[in-house]
């Protein structure tokens, strides 16, 4: 990894480089762990934008994404996943009803 700011690259199994975008960061007091929630932008079968969570260490120079191993972690993620998500669509339904008046 190049940088944690809005952008970073990887380099993916075939030896590409890949931009990534930064959507969001957090620590789990669950798990003590920090991650990193990003995207590459490219889209899955049914045309949604494909999202990717890693584990990083904030205070490491040289940045390296460690891969999510446990369901426990994947559901702090899904959980705030869905949340963002709520928020986002409570946002948009809002701004349409003030268009509305």
């Amino acid at each position: 990894m190049e940088n944690m700011e809005n952008t970073f690259k990887i380099i993916n199994d075939k030896g590409e480089e890949i931009m990534c975008d930064v959507l969001f960061t957090f620590d789990s007091e669950e798990t003590k762990k920090s991650y990193i929630v990003y995207t590459d932008n490219s889209r899955d079968a049914e045309g949604n934008v494909q999202v990717f969570a890693s584990i990083y260490d904030p205070n490491q120079e040289d940045q390296k994404l460690e891969p999510i191993t446990t369901e426990q972690e994947w559901k702090v993620i899904e959980t705030i996943l869905n949340t963002l998500q709520e928020e986002i669509k409570k946002k948009i339904d809002s701004a349409a009803e003030n268009n509305e008046q």
